[in-house]
Order: C-alpha cells, then sequence, then structure tokens
C-alpha cells in the first residue's frame, strides 16, 4: 500500500467501517509450480477507485486476467455475505485481508467472529499511521499484537505484519522492523514482506530470510521505477524477484499478492503485464 494513507478510504478498513473478509474457495493451480506463485494474487487496493464503483464487476474482471486470489483492503460498505457470494461467483478466494492496530486492539472479538464466519486465514496489520510510530509506542504495538496473535491462533486463524520503509528506520540504535521480529514470536505473528518497501528503505531482504527463515508466509509484490524509484508493473523495474523467488522455501511464503500502488494509465494493462511476467517466472 502507499506510504500515503490519504489515499486510503479509511471508513471501509477492516474494523472502522462496515467490515467484510473475504473467505477461502477452492480452485485448481493454474500457474507454474515456482513456490509462493502456483495461485497468483492481487492487493485489491491497487484496484480501489474500481471497487467502490462495483465491486462485483471488478471481481470478475480480476478473475478474467487470471488471478485466483486477492486480499482485501477495505469493503466498500458490503456484508461479509455479499463479499463471499462475489468471490465463489468468480472462483476467487481471498486468504488474507488488512485491518489496522486501532481494530485490533479494541474490536478483536468482532474480527475474530467475521474470521471465522467466512473461513478467513490471515489477519494482517496493514499500517501504521503516522502518530502511531515514535519509537516509545511500540511497547505497546507488541503488546496488542501479542494479545492478537495468541486469540487468532487459538480461533485458527494467523496474525500477520505488514511493512512499509518507516519500519527500517532506526531510532535510538532500534530497527522497529527487528523490534517486532524479535518481541512477537512467528508462531504468533508472520511478515507480509511488501517487496518495493523493504527495497526502498535500502533494507536486504536476502538477510531477512536468512535471519528469520520461514517468516514471511506473504509477499506484497510490486516494483521500483529505475530513473524515479516510483512504482511500477511487476518485472520492468529494479526488485531482484528472480533471485527472491529463489529464496521462497527460506522465506517461508505461501502467498503473493501484486500491487502497484499508483497506476498512471490503463490498471487492467498494467495488471495484464505484472501477471504475465509472474506467470513466465521461473527460478
Amino acid at each position: 500500500m502507499s506510504s500515503d494513507r490519504r489515499l486510503w478510504d479509511r471508513r471501509s478498513v477492516l474494523g472502522l467501517g462496515a467490515a467484510a473478509f473475504a473467505g477461502a474457495v477452492g480452485a485448481p493451480a493454474l500457474f507454474g509450480q515456482t513456490r509462493g506463485l502456483e495461485r497468483i494474487g492481487l492487493q485489491l487496493y491497487t484496484l480501489r477507485t474500481q471497487m467502490a464503483k462495483d465491486s462485483s464487476a471488478t471481481l470478475a474482471k480480476v478473475a478474467e486476467l487470471g488471478f485466483r486470489e486477492v486480499e482485501f483492503a477495505g469493503y466498500h460498505d458490503h456484508s461479509p455475505a455479499a463479499v463471499r457470494r462475489m468471490l465463489d461467483a468468480n472462483g476467487l478466494s481471498a486468504p488474507a485481508a488488512h485491518t489496522l492496530i486501532g481494530p485490533l486492539e479494541n474490536d478483536l472479538d468482532r474480527l475474530i467472529d467475521e474470521c471465522l464466519e467466512i473461513g478467513h486465514r490471515y489477519l494482517v496489520m496493514a499500517y501504521l499511521l503516522p502518530n502511531q510510530r515514535e519509537l516509545r509506542l511500540y511497547d505497546r504495538h507488541v503488546d496488542v499484537l501479542l494479545r492478537a496473535g495468541e486469540r487468532c491462533r487459538a480461533a485458527g486463524l494467523r496474525l500477520a505484519y505488514h511493512n512499509h520503509d518507516f519500519e527500517f528506520v532506526a531510532a535510538d540504535g532500534v530497527v522497529p522492523f527487528d523490534l517486532l521480529l524479535e518481541r512477537v514470536p512467528a508462531e504468533l505473528m508472520a511478515m507480509e514482506l511488501d517487496l518495493y518497501w523493504i527495497q526502498k528503505a535500502g533494507a536486504d531482504p536476502f538477510a531477512y530470510f536468512a535471519k528469520a527463515p520461514g517468516r514471511f508466509e506473504l509477499f506484497h509484490v510490486k516494483d521500483m521505477q529505475r530513473s524515479t524509484g516510483g512504482f511500477t508493473e511487476v518485472g520492468s523495474g529494479t526488485v531482484p524477484f528472480t533471485e527472491i523467488y529463489a529464496r521462497a522455501e527460506q522465506a517461508g511464503v505461501r502467498h503473493s499478492f501484486v500491487e502497484q500502488d499508483i497506476i498512471s494509465g490503463d490498471p487492467w494493462v498494467s495488471l495484464q503485464k505484472s501477471i504475465a511476467y509472474l506467470r513466465n517466472l521461473r527460478v
């Protein structure tokens, strides 16, 4: 997701408005067997404008492009039952959806109930707001994540954390991303590694795969423009996807979600390029 959350309609984010999780439905793997790319997914934040206008038609077109999994970051006032019907109608599954730290702390019972109702697998803490990033606040964040992770595990769910770039900026000698890895154990929280933002931060994903093997169960697959450092179609920029997926087993990745936070042209053309690249990626 974009580091500028003005692009996020927060009222539609899980826990802040009408919340809905997308469940998992069965569909055969259609693509190559590179680990993590058996069923290529899409983070629907990429199509937030289209989803707000017509979620049903948008999901149908996502499926037509060949995506088999989606991840939600807002549900546009659709009920959980309605979201599940749209997914089922298009042969899609939704292994994960995003929430924020506030709902994890204050509304966890409802989140878990919704997850159980529709068979969701991952509940992902998506983003810390600018006023939530001071190092002193991470003690509280860790407590929230520990409690949420325990509750999710007890319910048969899996908590995960999605990074941006700011988690890699050291404060008083402490890197917040490292703090989270160390203080919230793997059995309570997976990591959703955003491959763009870790590169933007100047951090080394391969070092993290070695440091915390198996921890990175979800990937946000996005690429960085060579000239500007902005967002671009997967495979056309500077993120080393072949090398990353060569270490997919070490990383532990199970689900990969294409995301392009900002698209200047036709989003469907951009997504066609991204999924075509990943379909042909072999390591």
